[in-house]
């Protein structure tokens, strides 16, 4: 069985340092925590997790705040949750589910329990009512999304903002000027969920800045409520040539609607969604896209956290750049009407 003293030994570095890496009790150098952290992983060191907590007064436990409510795409969190679980075993750390709506109360009970040593908190809203209470705990915290007043936190997210200008720029590039953006349910607007919001921000700005018309109107799941969205904005802009669409359970019935409507993707209607790369690939044609990095933005926050827990030091804003793909369902806008 491997020991503390092996890993000591494999990394050069004496036992207490080992002791203080995986505790977390003393600040260590970023390089010799690196160094002590390869050395656990080629050594397939596993302390006891029971005296490893004991000894450090820790649970070696991180809550994740999941949003499993009205207007949210489950297999999109559960990237999010997958990501999170992943990184945090690679730490020696186990994972709390709890649901977004619980609240503040949810954080100050998990927080009176000890079950936990840090929170990870998604579905952030622009003013979120856990924020004051986020701010006060006793311990760290790093938010997947940031709220409007984000001084004290730690947040780590895509640039939703510049994500919804890409996919302007790329259309209007293409030669679109009449644009909209098929956005969340309702419910998530009115919740002002920070990503819906700020995307729809990025999409507005762009148009005015290019020029192009850009309308935005929400999209509930059914496929009626999205034939009768489109039929709409058809119907007041019969212009219409270009499609931003934040919304991934939409995206195969949009598809249907727009075939049914005798719109093909992408002669008469260009499309572009900010969904997972594999939704954007199994499309028929494959969608242009701007990719959601759920396992990079998981992977960062616990990474942050497990460094916060060390006593470091992280960003207290990380927005990761959106990158854009472009596949099948754009192309160069045809004017008909000298055709």
């Amino acid at each position: 069985m491997v020991t503390i003293a092996d890993v000591a030994r494999h990394a050069g570095v004496a036992t207490s340092t080992v002791s203080y890496v995986l505790s977390g009790k003393r600040t260590i150098s970023p390089d010799t925590r690196e160094r002590v952290q390869r050395s656990v992983r080629a050594l397939g060191y596993r302390p006891n997790a029971s005296a490893r907590a004991l000894a450090s007064q820790r649970s070696n436990v991180l809550a994740l705040v999941i949003p499993l409510r009205t207007g949210m795409h489950v297999p999109v969190m559960m990237q999010f949750a997958t990501a999170v679980v992943t990184t945090a075993r690679r730490f020696d750390h186990d994972v709390l589910l709890l649901t977004a709506d619980e609240g503040p109360d949810g954080l100050e009970r998990v927080v009176q329990s000890s079950l936990v040593d840090a929170l990870v908190v998604m579905d952030v809203e622009l003013h979120d009512e856990r924020v004051p209470v986020l701010r006060e705990l006793p311990m760290p915290s790093v938010l997947i999304g940031y709220p409007e007043e984000a001084d004290g936190l730690t947040c780590v997210d895509l640039d939703f903002v510049a994500a919804g200008a890409l996919c302007v720029d790329h259309l209007a590039d293409l030669g679109h000027r009449s644009l909209a953006l098929l956005g969340t349910p309702s419910a998530v607007y009115e919740r002002q969920t920070g990503f819906a919001q700020r995307t729809l921000t990025g999409f507005a700005e762009a148009a005015v800045r290019r020029g192009v018309l850009g309308v935005e109107t929400p999209c509930e799941h059914t496929f009626d409520a999205i034939l009768h969205t489109v039929e709409q904005l058809l119907r007041d802009h019969p212009d219409l040539t270009g499609l931003v669409v934040q919304n991934e359970p939409i995206i195969g019935p949009l598809l249907d609607v727009l075939r049914r409507l005798g719109r093909r993707v992408p002669e008469d209607m260009s499309l572009v969604a900010i969904c997972a790369d594999d939704v954007a690939e199994r499309q028929v044609p494959q969608l242009s896209s701007v990719t959601i990095p759920a396992e990079r933005i998981g992977e960062q926050a616990v990474e942050s956290l497990i460094t916060k827990l060390a006593g470091g030091s992280v960003p207290d804003l990380a927005l990761l750049p959106p990158a854009l793909t472009a596949r099948g369902s754009s192309a160069p806008h045809a004017d008909r009407t000298t055709a």
